[in-house]
């Protein structure tokens, strides 16, 4: 198939998701069209059968705000007209969903009936698409959408309450590539970061309020209280700033690490002992996935899709939103007995493995061939 994906270009969660599901597509034979205005983050290095294609905005004196839909619009009409797609897979809704609707209607007029599928991500619909102002934009473009599927149970169901929607919504999970993601020796690193043998807590996200980062620290410190810990940040974002001056006020600041976007993140993860991630809303918790497939057991909050990939007692532990001395209470009660930690490690490579990209990558191509069937059929009545 040739396949054309729109997405984030950025760190963020639906960029990577969309990323590396291209890529892995492109090893199994498909041809794969990226459409954005920038190269997507981990797309690095070359690839066979991929191709990208950058969105220039417009640049005139009349635009206050360069008007990116309407030129990704033309650009995604370009790509699909004479790189003849068969596909077209939007990530996150806003505006990819409604932008491809608008590049539909265009290639109507050629004579092209191109099948979108739109993958909901997260904020898309619990943040972006729950506020009034573009709510009926999420729910049109979905409903117009040949296809939609949701990185998790508890979206579609939040999507199923918040909008009307009119056809049934595909439940396909993230997934983790372990030819990448996978526990490897990195004890130089470890030596380097905790030359004491000292235990390592690890987070990994974009810094934003939602993803309350200040609690991850604030865990920490209590937990290295208790036992000699060092605390590795990953990411960067809007409350950086924030969580360095609460580690001044806390004075763990020799024991905490700032590492900023690491392209490389699994081997951090390599060398962690308890992943962190205490977010106030997260539709899947890829991260958590990401850190479960190197091994390293999850302490996390227990809302939205998260309890789908953290499994209370076995691969870490869920607790409440805001809920610091729990989470520390937990981190400390895994790395502070060697075998249950060995078996926290041994229960989260366990299940992370239901998620491996083998495992996945199938059900998009099945769903990708039901919608493109669904589409002729529906050319031809």
């Amino acid at each position: 198939m040739r396949i054309g994906i729109v997405c984030y270009p950025t760190y963020g969660g639906s960029g990577v998701v969309a990323t590396e599901l291209g890529m892995a597509l492109a090893k199994t034979g498909h041809e794969i069209h990226f459409i954005t205005y920038k190269r997507p983050a981990r797309l690095n290095k070359f690839h066979e059968n991929v191709y990208f294609h950058e969105v220039s905005g417009a640049d005139y004196p009349l635009f206050e705000y360069a008007p990116y839909e309407t030129s990704l619009a033309s650009k995604l009409v370009d790509v699909i007209k004479y790189e003849k797609l068969d596909v077209l897979h939007v990530h996150y809704a806003i505006p990819h969903a409604a932008v491809a609707y608008m590049a539909k209607q265009i290639l109507k007029s050629h004579g092209i009936n191109i099948p979108v599928v739109t993958t909901l991500h997260g904020t898309d619909i619990t943040l972006v698409g729950a506020d009034k102002t573009f709510g009926p934009v999420v729910e049109f473009s979905i409903n117009n959408s040949d296809g939609t599927t949701a990185v998790s149970r508890m979206l579609k169901d939040e999507t199923e309450r918040i909008f009307n929607i009119k056809e049934p919504i595909e439940v396909i999970y993230n997934f983790i590539d372990f030819e990448r993601f996978r526990k490897v020796d990195k004890d130089h690193f470890r030596m380097a970061l905790a030359p004491d043998g000292e235990k390592v807590l690890i987070h990994v996200s974009n810094f934003r309020k939602v993803k309350r980062v200040e609690d991850v620290i604030k865990v920490f410190n209590i937990v290295q209280k208790q036992i000699p810990a060092k605390l590795l940040l990953v990411g960067d974002g809007p409350e950086r700033n924030v969580c360095e001056a609460l580690c001044r006020e806390l004075g763990v600041c020799q024991d905490v690490r700032f590492l900023g976007k690491q392209d490389a993140v699994e081997e951090l993860l390599a060398i962690a002992d308890v992943f962190v991630i205490p977010s106030q809303n997260e539709s899947f918790g890829l991260a958590a996935l990401e850190a479960m497939a190197c091994e390293v057991p999850v302490i996390s909050s227990n809302i939205g899709g998260l309890p789908e990939v953290n499994v209370e007692g076995k691969t870490g532990f869920l607790c409440d939103v805001g809920d610091i001395d729990s989470m520390a209470e937990k981190a400390l009660y895994i790395i502070q007995d060697e075998d249950r930690h060995q078996e926290f490690r041994k229960n989260a490579l366990e299940h992370a493995r239901k998620f491996d990209i083998q495992y996945i990558l199938p059900q998009y191509v099945a769903y990708y061939e039901q919608v493109i069937a669904k589409v002729k059929v529906a050319s031809l009545t």
